[in-house]
């Protein structure tokens, strides 16, 4: 599966950084109206912030020029007004703007998650899942302040810095331009620096989100790894990498602390240099002390709003650092998707056919299923055996489309499975699993998993059907019992019963059973073997079968061999042939018991 995301090229990254930061922005449109009264406040609020100067010026001459107590208290009102209605304006804009910024993190990471639920199973066998918690985790969250603190910085200090050179340039244009000759270098500084920060800040992202993929590896598998006393060595990998993206982080800090800190020295090395000439030219009475005072005060403002927007221009850097990777994301294509024109599947018999099925996972190099024909008619069962690796698992696969063939086609009831809607070809059919997921939720939710609109009823029903009740009901909390991560709380054969019930409650007129006994004792094999026999009344079943005993009565069993079919019939006929399948079953009774199959 290819990646369609321009972020996948670094060239794009440098040509086209700001169109990724209007993306993001993008997400600010539903929310205009608040961010429009937001914009309101700000600019009430930074245009009264350019008023307080010319009062100081005031303060200044009263107090020490015209001895005018008057005139001092009047100022000294006044400013107090002024601080008074700003701070009320700047409330309104700090919450309305950081609420935005928070609903807008919120809808992105809800985005994202809806496009990775819909991603192909190769794209998450290439990526480790900490890797991509940390995309949605730190690097959407690294937008946050961006779309809410940064942008509202960004434009008050926009705001003061023009209005101050505006009132700096009226009212003493010698000494403004002593002050702007340290802009345009200071700007250049940000442009380079800014550069440098955001590569440092996708770098340092990637290697954060590498971290989390060794934490997430390490407690998924918790159990292995305390089971071989492997502690040590997992809080070493773990240290070893967040170590990693620490050095990494360490060195963007640096580039950021040395331009926030050649910033704000360039910036008051010119206010201190503009305060002696001020002063040569109060003492040469050219102006007075408040207007000195004024200017000075202008001049702070002006040279804050450049170092503050150096600051919002690095944390901008870093924005687009972490959109980088998260519009990677969204801009990979699915991979498995709906053709233009497919079309719903509605009523459904169940005839499968697979008619010249040739296929191989993109990281490997040879074939899994190869040149594969299958008739299986409607309601009937078919048992797919076959040693390790033959395909069989892959068989299931291609049917739920979790892949598409190379060559060949499948079909349902005649329809090729790429000619119709992805979601109404899979809620015609149910997965059991060797392994079943459960959720960490109820043992209620997880039956009702299968139809979210399942009465209480119903989904006890099924848990009958499916040898489920008896246990459950020994709960102190029956049907309300909490299962844990992955189900952890129940046994294999308690967690086999459950997601068949799931299967149940769902009514699939397709069924797939991926070697749903192989792995329990003989009490919950004999329990989950009945509740798969009422299971597959009626529906056509795909079993993917270990233990051989389980399928004799199948209407057709096909035996593969490194992804080719080279038996079929039923037990019987296949044992009268005393070929590959006859072998299998010796095998089994003398002992000699084939591997558990990997997922294949």
């Amino acid at each position: 599966m290819g990646e369609t995301s321009e972020a996948n090229n670094p060239e794009v990254d440098h040509i086209k950084p700001m169109a990724r930061l209007r993306r993001t922005f993008r997400y600010v449109i539903p929310y205009r109206r608040r961010l429009g009264i937001a914009m309101v406040c700000l600019a009430f609020g930074s245009s009264l912030g350019l008023v307080y100067p010319s009062f100081f010026g005031d303060v200044i001459d009263a107090a020490f020029t015209d001895k005018d107590i008057s005139q001092l208290n009047n100022s000294t009102i006044l400013l107090i007004a002024i601080f008074a209605v700003q701070s009320v304006f700047g409330f309104f804009r700090h919450y309305l703007m950081t609420w935005v910024g928070l609903r807008v993190v919120v809808d992105l990471r809800v985005s994202v998650y809806e496009h990775l639920v819909n991603m192909s199973q190769s794209f998450f066998h290439e990526r480790r899942t900490g890797e991509l918690l940390s995309r949605m985790g730190d690097d959407v969250g690294q937008l946050q302040n961006t779309v809410s603190q940064d942008l509202s910085l960004a434009l008050r200090n926009l705001v003061t810095l023009i209005g101050g050179i505006a009132i700096l340039v009226w009212t003493n244009p010698y000494l403004t331009a002593v002050m702007l000759a340290v802009v345009p270098p200071l700007s250049l500084l940000t442009m380079w620096l800014g550069r440098r920060i955001r590569g440092l800040s996708r770098r340092a992202q990637d290697r954060l989100a590498s971290a989390n993929g060794e934490l997430q590896e390490g407690l998924a598998g918790i159990e292995t790894v305390q089971a071989f006393t492997r502690e040590s060595h997992e809080a070493n990998r773990y240290r070893s990498a967040i170590l990693d993206a620490f050095a990494m982080f360490l060195r963007r800090t640096i580039a950021r602390a040395w331009f926030m800190s050649a910033s704000s020295f360039l910036a008051f090395t010119t206010l201190a240099g503009i305060f002696w000439q001020g002063g040569h030219m109060v003492a040469a009475g050219e102006i007075s002390a408040g207007d000195l005072t004024e200017f000075m005060l202008y001049t702070m403002l002006v040279a804050g709003s450049v170092a503050a927007m150096s600051g919002v221009w690095s944390s901008f850097q870093q924005a687009l650092g972490a959109s980088t990777r998260i519009f990677e994301i969204l801009d990979t294509h699915p991979g498995i998707a709906d053709e233009p024109g497919a079309k719903p599947l509605e009523q459904v018999e169940g005839e499968i056919r697979f008619e010249g099925v040739r296929f191989s996972y993109a990281d490997r190099d040879s074939t899994v299923v190869d040149n594969v024909t299958l008739h299986v008619e409607a309601g009937q069962v078919c048992a797919l055996v076959g040693p390790s690796g033959s395909g069989k698992t892959t068989l299931g696969r291609l049917l739920l489309r979790f892949y598409d063939p190379d060559a060949g086609s499948i079909t349902l009831d005649g329809h090729d499975l790429r000619t119709v809607q992805v979601a109404s070809l899979r809620n015609h059919m149910a997965l059991v699993s060797q392994d079943p997921v459960l959720f960490s939720g109820s043992i209620r939710d997880n039956i009702r998993y299968g139809r979210l609109d399942a009465t209480d009823a119903e989904v006890e029903a099924a848990a009958r059907s499916a040898n489920a009740h008896d246990f459950v009901a020994e709960f102190p909390k029956g049907y309300d019992t909490r299962v844990g991560e992955r189900g952890v709380q129940l046994s294999g054969g308690q967690r086999q019963r459950v997601s068949i019930a799931r299967a149940l409650l769902r009514d699939p007129p397709v069924l797939i059973l991926d070697e749903a006994t192989s792995a329990l004792d003989a009490e919950s094999e004999h329990l989950v073997q009945e509740a798969l026999e009422t299971l597959q009344r009626d529906r056509t079943t795909l079993v993917i079968a270990h233990r051989l005993s389980t399928i004799r009565h199948a209407d057709t069993i096909v035996v593969l061999d490194e992804g080719r079919l080279v038996e079929q019939g039923t037990h019987d006929a296949l044992m009268e042939r005393d070929g590959a399948y006859a072998k299998l079953v010796a095998r089994q009774a003398s002992g000699g018991r084939e591997p558990s199959s990997a997922a294949q």
